[in-house]
């Protein structure tokens, strides 16, 4: 196990060399819920001042899922709307303009506009789908003990927890299974905390 501010630490220096050699970087954090992905996503882009994009905001209505979409991994991600506002413009050093989808309101927030940055920072659940293509240049997997997972989530979650050993956890490992996420990651992580 890490600390947040040792993982990035060795992640600036990765991402640091890295520049050296392009641009641009975008780096993708994936794993498993309630493993640190958030805090670190919002510690490495404070660090590298990179933008920072959440899989969060990119799910799809509801009207706009496929039928049995609760046991599909992936199925509620609106990846057309991730690569063509996050991804393709990050990787031609372009500005990013975010519209974010809050899904417990079931509305579009208003447009964001993120500035080039040499670095951005992609983070959440699905974030290394091959949906998304092989742009990334560095992935990193972050996760936990089952116990500490259980915890976190719970504490985070409070009366929502139930949903997360019922339906998250498993679409999520299914995925990780799926299209072996932890494997493929150029880093893998087990936060502190």
């Amino acid at each position: 196990m890490t600390t947040v501010s040792a993982a990035c630490q060795r992640l600036a220096q990765t991402i640091n060399t890295l520049l050296a050699t392009r641009p641009h970087v975008l780096v993708a954090i994936d794993g498993r819920c309630g493993s640190g992905k958030s805090t670190l996503g919002d510690a490495l882009a404070r660090r590298l001042e990179a933008n920072l994009l959440h899989t969060d905001d990119y799910y799809l209505p509801f009207d706009r899922r496929i039928p049995g979409w609760e046991t599909v991994p992936a199925a509620n991600m609106d990846f057309d709307r991730l690569c063509r506002e996050v991804i393709e413009p990050a990787l031609g050093g372009e500005a990013i303009l975010s519209h974010p989808y809050r899904c417990m309101d079931g509305v579009y927030l208003p447009e964001t506009r993120l500035p080039p940055r040499p670095v951005t920072v992609v983070e959440g659940s699905y974030s290394h789908h091959p949906a998304l293509g092989k742009g990334y240049d560095l992935r990193i997997f972050v996760t936990c003990d089952p116990a500490v997972q259980e915890r976190r989530l719970r504490a985070r979650e409070g009366e929502y927890y139930p949903m997360f050993p019922a339906r998250w956890i498993p679409l999520e490992e299914g995925y990780f299974r799926q299209y072996a996420i932890e494997e493929k990651a150029d880093v893998t992580l087990e936060l502190e905390g």
